[in-house]
């Protein structure tokens, strides 16, 4: 039995109009993203899933547990994305050092190749950005910081 008083209802104010133009306005910024990163997948025979696990890769080699939690996916479907990226030579799985349990997904370096294709493929991120003056894309970065910190 819980000595904890109920909790009370949460409360949903409707946004003001600014804010909901904003959450509108990233919205299709996101959708805009999410196309154009689909579309450089695509011209590397790859699914935008395969792209997002390459990306990860390329940065540092990982445990399935963790690509699966920063892919927000199942375990399973990492493996079987793996598989495949594997059997194109573009992905290898090697023991961790620190606990030899545990398998690790790496890039490899036609992997890296094709992840820094991938990145550079990306024209609608890159394009618009360009037309902000440095100031402008250093505030655009410190707000989006603060909102995913929030």
């Amino acid at each position: 039995m819980s000595t904890q008083p109920p909790r009370p209802p949460v409360r949903h104010r409707s946004a003001d109009p600014l804010t909901a133009e904003v959450v509108e306005l990233i919205g299709d910024v996101v959708a805009r993203f999410y196309a154009d990163y689909e579309e450089a997948a695509a011209s590397h025979a790859l699914t935008g899933p395969q792209a997002r696990l390459l990306s990860l890769l390329a940065l540092e080699p990982l445990p399935m547990r963790k690509l699966a939690q920063r892919l927000k996916c199942e375990p399973s479907n990492v493996t079987g994305i793996v598989d495949r990226l594997e059997s194109r030579g573009l992905v290898e799985r090697r023991p961790d050092s620190a606990d030899r349990r545990v398998k690790l997904a790496a890039a490899t370096e036609e992997g890296l190749r094709v992840a820094r294709d991938l990145r550079e493929g990306l024209h609608f991120a890159r394009e618009p950005l360009a037309g902000l003056s440095t100031a402008e894309r250093s505030s655009l970065r410190d707000l989006l910081r603060r909102m995913l910190d929030a």
